[in-house]
């Protein structure tokens, strides 16, 4: 018999993710031979903008993993917008992805009402559109390589 819960818990999410990520590994000699590369490893990457008050100004949440930046956040505040500031941290995350943590590619997903035209003009490429994800809404899937 088994007991099913619906909560919130950090600590079995952490397992369930680690368990999964060891049993992929094991079934791809691809994985296995990335868990000695330098960009092998899960490593956040956060940059944060603060204004002259201090105040969060924009910022940028992300990870990288297997050679790949993947972009979560990205988010300017609508005082700084137009001013460079989300170039600004796109540029750097990538760098440092590239530069610091041998990652030769970059991924994040937008929906179509946020920012797909600003990462197409930073050399994203779209590579998968979900049409009604949510309702109404298409989500895509973009990619740009950093070497």
């Amino acid at each position: 018999m088994f007991r099913i819960e619906a909560e919130v818990d950090k600590e079995r999410r952490d397992l369930l993710r680690s368990r999964l990520r060891d049993a992929n590994t094991a079934a791809s000699s691809m994985l296995a031979a990335l868990r000695t590369s330098p960009g092998a490893h899960e490593l956040p990457l956060h940059l944060w903008a603060m204004d002259e008050s201090g105040a969060l100004a924009g910022g940028l949440v992300g990870h990288t993993w297997a050679t790949w930046l993947h972009i979560t956040y990205l988010w300017v505040d609508d005082r700084h917008r137009g001013a460079g500031l989300g170039s600004h941290l796109l540029r750097r995350a990538e760098r440092i992805a590239r530069d610091q943590r041998d990652c030769s590619a970059a991924r994040l997903e937008t929906w179509d009402f946020q920012a797909p035209g600003f990462y197409r003009r930073h050399g994203y490429k779209v590579i998968c559109a979900l049409p009604d994800y949510p309702p109404g809404i298409t989500e895509y899937t973009l990619v740009k390589p950093l070497r």
